[in-house]
């Protein structure tokens, strides 16, 4: 199925690593959910990925019909679902998740700063901007150089770009 670079995306952040075993459940959880998503009657062509074993990622081609209040609560309410099911959070936003060589890591955002102070992350860490909108972002502005974030605004009294 193709999906149009203009379709909504969702990024949830796990705050832990997912296990295979836990991926794989949650891949027919997500199918069955897109599957069944409307919006006022309407089926949306959606569809989840998993990413990393630590982001879940909805996408919403609206060419065909647009995502509701309704419906995106609807997704809200499953995702708060998802997080009771397997014990995680998905909807800390100051949990900064960052790359250290091949590995994807998290810290809420005091650890994060201890991270910059002692030299751990700097300016070219690779850190998820969640608050990509559309699939052309999640491609291209997703994973960034720490100093072309968002993230950057929080930590801007640590660091010299």
């Amino acid at each position: 199925m193709q999906f149009s670079e203009n379709s909504r995306v969702w990024v949830y952040q796990v705050n832990r690593k997912l296990s295979d075993n836990e991926v794989g459940e949650l891949k027919v959880l997500l199918n069955s959910f897109t599957t069944g998503w409307t919006a006022h009657n309407n089926q949306l062509k959606a569809m989840a990925e998993i990413r990393y074993n630590r982001f879940l990622i909805l996408i919403v081609d609206e060419s065909q019909a647009g995502a509701s209040g309704c419906s995106i609560d609807k997704s809200v309410h499953f995702m708060q679902q998802v997080e009771t099911k397997f014990n995680i959070n998905l909807f800390d936003r100051f949990n900064l998740a960052y790359r250290e060589g091949n590995e994807i890591l998290s810290a809420p955002r005091h650890e994060f700063e201890e991270l910059l102070k002692q030299g751990n992350i700097n300016t070219n860490t690779i850190v998820f901007n969640n608050m990509v909108q559309n699939l052309a972002e999640l491609n291209s502005k997703w994973e960034v150089p720490f100093k072309d974030s968002w993230h950057i605004q929080l930590f801007r009294d640590l660091v010299t770009v």
